[in-house]
């Protein structure tokens, strides 16, 4: 009879004690969280791939990923326009949530953010062009964006020395107004043509406005974020999309496909000066509780981890772990002989324009005719 009972009861036991297992590894309902993450699309494939693995690591925690242009993410945001609650944003770089933040205080006047802004990961802007027509607009190869404007101005290849059967030059950039990259982009323009840091008075030289005429209507129809636009480039090919400005990050990791859709690749060029922008994650507080905001940190802890970071390398960008030796790592396109690629470019490198200026760019952009 003891016997019995003493069996009974150690059954008993292990059975409490394999619940109380299974417990702690299985997710609980009642426990289970949802991260709404908002992103530019330039870190669309690598996020995907990062979720999967945080969730094995989280069972608790879900991520939701939603993808934007990163003007899009502030201005939605601001005008409240998704149909979800955001817990973390994570734009091309941090002057973004600048402006995010300085808007937010304005209405409110509190604190949006519960803690710093996060570096995640970092790029630059780089031009891309199909060879035969890069080697014709560049031929010392280098990027210039006096070649572009004459190109152009000329609309015409045969009329710069390229082939009378390439037809009209077509530039491709983003939509200033909803991507980060366009903004940028005519950051660096605007800084060749009058020679000097961009500020409202460069920003108002007729040369300038009539630069931004030129470029709006030679641009149909901008797509809202670079990774878009690199891929209607790919799939275009020559004659509908020759030379664009784009991250280094997707330039590098979409070169394969521009590989295998067309008879060439494209080629690399750095941008001299260039800006080195750095994709930065923060939680908001709106519609945000501390405990969400607790599973949102230990996201965004995940993501700047070494395995994480060199992840983040195999898709083009460039680690903020410096830890992380982008060489070093399995599958890094910088060593894959991408044709222009380089590990350290001979080049200056600036930080992105400020809110204000930003603004005044979508501004100048929206008025151009």
């Amino acid at each position: 009879m003891n016997n019995k009972l003493k069996s009974g009861e150690i059954v008993t036991s292990v059975t409490i004690i394999l619940s109380a297992l299974g417990l702690t590894y299985a997710p609980l309902p009642g426990l289970q969280q949802t991260l709404v993450i908002v992103s530019g699309t330039e870190l669309q494939e690598p996020l995907q791939k990062l979720q999967e693995k945080f969730e094995q690591a989280n069972p608790n925690i879900k991520l939701e990923l939603k993808f934007q242009g990163s003007q899009e993410i502030v201005n939605n945001y601001i005008d409240e326009k998704n149909d979800f609650k955001p817990t973390i944003l994570i734009p091309a770089n941090g002057e973004i949530l600048t402006e995010l933040s300085n808007r937010l205080k304005a209405i409110n006047n509190t604190e949006p953010f519960y803690d710093s802004p996060q570096p995640i990961a970092k790029t630059m802007l780089v031009g891309v062009a199909w060879p035969e027509r890069g080697q014709v607009l560049f031929p010392n190869g280098r990027f210039q964006w006096q070649r572009i404007e004459q190109a152009m101005t000329a609309n015409s290849w045969e009329k710069i020395g390229g082939a009378k059967d390439w037809g009209s030059f077509d530039f491709v950039t983003t939509d200033p107004t909803r991507s980060n990259s366009g903004q940028l982009t005519l950051n660096l323009w605007t800084q060749s043509k009058v020679g000097t840091n961009v500020n409202s008075a460069s920003l108002n030289d007729p040369s300038v406005r009539s630069l931004f005429s030129l470029i709006k209507k030679s641009v149909y129809q901008p797509p809202r974020s670079t990774d878009t636009l690199l891929q209607e480039f790919i799939s275009k090919g020559p004659n509908d999309a020759d030379v664009s400005i784009v991250y280094e990050s997707i330039a590098l990791y979409r070169w394969q496909q521009s590989k295998i859709n067309q008879t060439k690749s494209y080629q690399i060029y750095y941008i001299d000066p260039s800006i080195e922008t750095t994709a930065t994650a923060v939680i908001p507080r709106r519609d945000v509780n501390t405990a969400t905001a607790n599973a949102g940190g230990k996201f965004l802890d995940f993501l700047i981890q070494p395995q994480q970071q060199a992840i983040l390398v195999e898709y083009g960008f460039r680690p903020v772990n410096n830890a992380v030796d982008i060489k070093a790592v399995p599958n890094s396109p910088w060593n894959q002989n991408i044709p222009g690629a380089e590990f350290k470019p001979n080049i200056t490198t600036l930080q992105p324009s400020n809110s204000q200026i930003n603004t005044e760019i979508q501004r100048l952009w929206e008025r151009a005719n």
